[in-house]
């Protein structure tokens, strides 16, 4: 004898990913694109989700890791009809809101940083030491612009002027990408694009962000009191969790510091 078995509703599912930490190729990056693709694919692909919320906490970093990261989100979403809500904890900056506005929505907290859509450079300059302790820097290359902002030698004129140069297009990349996605919702004021921050409330009147909401009450009243949350984000390998890697970890925790720092974090 055949038994029918009454079907059990599971409530609609929403994979959530977080994504925190500075972003790039190197050091304590915790974000580049190789590192998280098969997480980011996973997530849209393992057990039909509703909706895809990306949970950010990020000062930023790499502008390329952080095109391309969006432009993997934004492609799967395309590719599946699935819609992604964007959730920031204390800080999506810089490429960190890049990333928040591969989202359809972005959703903050009351004092959450928001912004940064700008483009910086760092480095320093040690000619003046070399000189002191009687080191000659000597340099021999083939191509004139090989050279250029060798931190040992003195700062040249044209070399400032091509970077700044390099610096202006990515900056046109990046307000152009804000722009694509967050469209007539953005505030008519040209201050969005000049590397200031704002706090979570101040964002919503901008038009940076929808509103204030967090992740599980905002997907609750999204997808109703039954939805299911799969989490996923990146581990840390078995060689980081027992200090293996001690030294190299405490110097690059200082760097991602000094990052989450520029925003009072």
């Amino acid at each position: 004898m055949k038994l029918s078995l009454p079907l059990v509703d599971r409530g609609p599912l929403v994979a959530v990913i977080r994504l925190n930490g500075a972003i790039g190729t190197g050091g304590r990056a915790q974000l580049n694109d190789e590192a998280m693709a098969p997480i980011i694919e996973k997530a849209f692909k393992r057990g039909k989700p509703k909706a895809v919320a990306l949970v950010i906490n990020s000062p930023g970093g790499s502008p390329v890791q952080s095109s391309l990261i969006a432009a993997r989100i934004r492609r799967l979403a395309e590719e599946k009809a699935i819609p992604v809500h964007a959730f920031v904890e204390d800080v999506a900056a810089s490429g960190g809101y890049w990333l928040a506005a591969s989202a359809d929505d972005i959703w903050v907290d009351d004092s959450s940083i928001v912004g940064s859509i700008g483009v910086i450079s760092a480095g320093f300059g040690a000619h003046v030491l070399l000189a002191r302790q009687g080191v000659e820097r000597r340099v021999y290359t083939a191509g004139k612009s090989k050279s250029m902002l060798d931190p040992f030698l003195p700062e040249k004129e044209e070399d400032v002027k091509r970077l700044k140069s390099l610096l202006d297009q990515m900056h046109e990349t990046f307000t152009a990408y804000i722009k694509s996605r967050r469209g007539d919702r953005l505030a008519d004021r040209q201050d969005l694009f000049t590397g200031e921050f704002w706090l979570g409330a101040r964002a919503v009147e901008l038009g940076l962000v929808d509103g204030v909401g967090h992740v599980v009450p905002k997907l609750k009243a999204l997808y109703g009191d039954k939805v299911r949350f799969a989490r996923y984000g990146k581990k840390r390998g078995l060689f980081q969790r027992f200090g293996a890697t001690m030294a190299q970890d405490a110097i690059d925790t200082i760097e991602e510091r000094a990052a989450f720092a520029r925003f009072g974090l």
